[in-house]
């Protein structure tokens, strides 16, 4: 037995037009909870924060990058998420989650739970989302994190039973709080095809710790505190907070410095943060890391890729090999970044149970550093002639003004002892998230920020055969083990199966990982919470800041 589906109403606020909120960074102090999830307190105040990250769109099923994640992180709720200071999932408008049978996931809400547009959230609006984030699998959205998903029951408004494909899934409750799992109003979104930002603000389809009361795309947003979030974060403890969107990192320093803004984060280039570290009147918050930066290869485009005209695939991977021999993460590191971001040999950063460094021995002289001698053999042997033009692009808007340097670098790296042309190019972020699953690029730069702290969030969107990426990159083995780790209870194995894919993914270069960073906050001296935001979970929580 379903619970009956609600009918497909208009909104009552569908037709109310958005009110931009102008916030001053000198708003009241904050006097309310620490966000302990008791329910209780109260909120006060309000905060300018700075970006200049780029929202994709707000709809769930058609994004999955930081940017984007951000907004929906404060605004839609969630089954599960991870409480502050916390890696590990509980539940948040559920209140049970659990395992019934080796492949049912059965989750309980919590009763009353309401939609800021005063429509129930009920099991129906679950199964509509996850049920609709399949069915419209969109190249630039976390439908891929799904994979293991078969279907969604719902014996009554309040009870959700995931069905699963494989038994024992490790992950199941982690991806109900990653970029997968944001619950929608099915009043308000469409079953079939992306719902449009306007649409979504002008329905008030929002439940989380705050609404949008004020949206101009990617110039700023305008939250304001939703007293009927009953989840596991609690109340927020400001009232209202204004996101400023900035295409320059250099403005949001001065605006930072002058006092304009409360909190700036993602992204100033390391030059900045290093002269910020010596300014009395803000404060320099550094979290733990797990952001990654790569270079993507699309096997169809790439030189020697399968539909080109001199498509061979040895000769493919040896460029790849070529390009990974010649890269200096070192140089990278300290060049561009001031030691901010530190050298990565391989797709799971350090720091998380299971990595390791295949790169570092399989390319460049074996030990870390870049060997031309090495990459010149590589494709002397495959029957390559040199220099090998390779068509690079990267985003001026995405991954922090250090961009250009980061790829200027690099373009450096692999022409020096002319093995390689490097033809780069730039794209504005919202070009670059359509054009990069379109084959319109062989090569090209790619961030990940992750979304929970476990090595499988580092594979499995990249490397099943189905993946985030569209890259064309298909390794059934691979596939079979990144599947097979994810249903792997015990914890050793797990581990033994999570290094071998890496050993397995290194030998065949889809993606060529080079530098992984932590998170930097600035904020103002009388800003308090920005410890909270940066926690080990990976989300930035706007909710948890306040004004002492």
């Amino acid at each position: 037995m379903t619970a009956v589906s609600k009918k497909r109403l208009l909104a009552a606020a569908a037709g109310i037009t958005a009110v931009t909120l102008t916030l001053t960074a000198c708003g009241g102090g904050s006097n309310g909870n620490e966000g302990d999830g008791d329910g209780g307190g109260s909120s006060s105040g309000s905060l300018v924060i700075g970006t200049t990250d780029k929202v994709t769109v707000l709809d769930p099923a058609g994004s999955y990058d930081n940017g984007s994640f951000a907004v929906m992180n404060q605004v839609f709720p969630f089954l599960l998420n991870t409480p502050y200071g916390s890696p590990d999932v509980e539940p948040d408008i559920a209140e049970s989650a659990e395992f019934t049978s080796p492949t049912e996931y059965t989750v309980k809400l919590k009763p009353g739970l309401k939609w800021a547009n005063g429509n129930d959230l009920t099991s129906s609006d679950v199964k509509f989302t996850f049920d609709r984030q399949v069915a419209i699998n969109d190249p630039n959205g976390p439908a891929s994190l799904l994979y293991n998903l078969d279907s969604v029951e719902t014996p009554d408004d309040t009870t959700v039973v995931f069905h699963l494909k494989s038994e024992n899934d490790q992950l199941f409750p982690q991806i109900l709080s990653s970029p997968a799992g944001p619950i929608v109003d099915e009043d308000v979104f469409a079953a079939d095809a992306l719902t449009s930002d306007q649409d979504i603000v002008d329905g008030k389809a929002f439940a989380g710790q705050y609404t949008i009361t004020g949206y101009k795309f990617n110039e700023l947003v305008s939250y304001e505190a939703y007293d009927g979030y009953q989840g596991l974060l609690g109340p927020a403890k400001t009232d209202k907070v204004a996101v400023k969107y900035f295409a320059e990192a250099s403005n949001m320093k001065l605006e930072i410095q002058q006092g304009k803004i409360d909190v700036a984060w993602r992204s100033l280039s390391a030059t900045d943060i290093e002269d910020l570290r010596g300014n009395d009147d803000v404060k320099v918050v550094d979290g733990p890391g797990g952001e990654i930066r790569y270079i993507t290869f699309n096997f169809d485009t790439q030189p020697f890729g399968a539909k080109t005209p001199e498509a061979d695939p040895a000769k493919a991977l040896a460029v790849r090999q070529a390009a990974a021999s010649l890269i200096d993460r070192d140089e990278l590191s300290e060049q561009v970044y001031k030691g901010t971001y530190t050298p990565l040999y391989s797709y799971v950063p350090a720091g998380l149970t299971g990595a390791v460094e295949p790169l570092k021995e399989m390319y460049g002289d074996g030990a870390g550093k870049p060997d031309a001698a090495k990459a010149a053999q590589l494709l002397a042997d495959a029957g390559v002639e040199t220099p090998v033009t390779l068509n690079l692009q990267y985003s001026n808007d995405h991954y922090g003004p250090s961009s250009a340097d980061e790829y200027a670098l690099i373009k450096d790296q692999l022409e020096k002892d002319g093995l390689f042309t490097v033809n780069l190019q730039t794209t504005e972020w919202v070009t670059y998230a359509e054009e990069r699953t379109s084959d319109v690029y062989p090569a090209y730069q790619l961030g990940w920020f992750p979304d929970y702290s476990d090595a499988d969030n580092y594979l499995t969107p990249f490397f099943l055969t189905e993946n985030f990426l569209v890259n064309h990159y298909a390794n059934q083995e691979v596939n079979d083990l990144i599947l097979q780790q994810a249903a792997t209870p015990d914890a050793g194995e797990r581990t033994a199966l999570i290094e071998e894919i890496q050993n397995k993914v290194a030998a065949d270069l889809s993606t060529l990982p080079y530098l992984q960073g932590a998170q930097v906050a600035v904020v103002g001296t009388d800003v308090e919470g920005a410890e909270d935001t940066l926690d080990p979970s990976f989300k930035f929580r706007y909710a948890a800041l306040s004004k002492g």
